[in-house]
């Protein structure tokens, strides 16, 4: 059987581009990983002459950045960040939409590949080997996601939800509502995992609904669906999902949070002005953002490692929808 790039990437725990410049541009690989695929190469057999020559001589002085909702304010964060951080180094960006679909994300990072350095891709939908596969066309970051391999930024989901969780148990809560964002979602995973940590750390029984589409519409009809399981607050997705849930509630003439608590996460810039305010989980959307360009631009230097992942924390920002229970509940 013939060894393959892959075959060695999996054995040293590193990413296929890795692989790729310590074949052929090994002055831009750290000497212990440098070393650490040379090893793996020799134990597979794999041979130098067929390593692929796929990093660039000429750097062009662009990046790119693929997201996968631009209907989503929070990508308006992260963009911000990656404006701000690329204008330092005087570096354009270029910007692409996959509106959540993996083939277009796959065919815009390959097209994007031969005009750009280096390319951060937000939130993907692909399947990890199929983001692994697109590191041999360029320079990835992923933002909002983890690929064993790849260089990442993510931000704490998982500890915003047991922030929002702890927050509606000290009020008293005892039975919530999650309204789950999209099946595949990275994000809507480790929110999960957070929040059957911290549920039973509280002592609180969750009543999980969805998948919802992450937008206005996935709250509308999560919202009743959370009041006919008779429950005390509601934990949304994200601030989008929040908003629906709020806007129907009120619709249905249940006071928030006299009847219902209600938490959002992203801390989009609405959730402040909103009537009543949302408390919601803070993401560092703009952190994030720059961040991502500072982890790529060390990728591209030699001064980073394609398998570094930075995480950022989230934080809770308590605002006029989240109370203790009604007494007669």
């Amino acid at each position: 059987m013939t060894v393959t790039i892959h075959d060695v990437a999996r054995r040293a725990g590193v990413s296929i581009s890795t692989v790729s410049r310590a074949f052929t541009s090994p002055d831009l690989v750290k000497r212990q990983t440098r070393d650490r695929v040379l090893a793996a190469a020799t134990e597979l057999g794999y041979h130098a002459t067929s390593a692929p020559h796929r990093v660039p001589a000429v750097r062009t002085g662009h990046i790119g950045i693929v997201v996968s909702e631009l209907g989503n304010p929070f990508f308006t964060g992260v963009l911000n960040g990656v404006q701000a951080r690329a204008r330092q180094h005087d570096i354009a960006v270029l910007f692409a939409n996959s509106d959540e679909d993996p083939a277009a994300e796959q065919n815009i990072v390959r097209r994007m590949a031969g005009q750009v350095d280096g390319i951060v891709l937000c939130s993907p939908s692909m399947t990890d080997d199929q983001v692994r596969a697109l590191t041999e066309q360029t320079t990835l970051v992923l933002l909002n996601r983890e690929v064993p391999g790849v260089g990442s930024i993510v931000m704490d989901s998982a500890d915003g939800m047991r922030q929002a969780i702890q927050h509606l148990a000290a009020l008293g809560h005892h039975r919530c509502a999650y309204l789950g964002g999209p099946r595949t979602s990275w994000s809507n995973k480790a929110r999960k995992r957070g929040l059957a940590e911290a549920a039973e750390r509280h002592g609180i029984e969750i009543v999980e609904f969805g998948p919802f589409p992450p937008m206005f519409e996935g709250g509308l009809q999560g919202a009743d669906l959370a009041l006919a399981a008779d429950v005390t607050a509601i934990v949304a997705y994200n601030d989008l999902v929040a908003f629906g849930a709020l806007a129907r509630l009120n619709a249905r003439g249940v006071p928030v949070p006299d009847e219902v608590s209600l938490v959002g996460f992203d801390d989009l810039v609405f959730a402040a002005i909103s009537a009543p305010p949302l408390t919601t989980i803070a993401m560092p959307t703009e952190a994030a953002g720059r961040a991502a360009v500072t982890v790529l631009l060390g990728l591209l230097d030699g001064e980073a490692d394609d398998d570094i992942t930075q995480v950022l924390d989230t934080y809770l920002i308590v605002r006029a929808t989240t109370a203790p229970p009604p007494p007669s509940r």
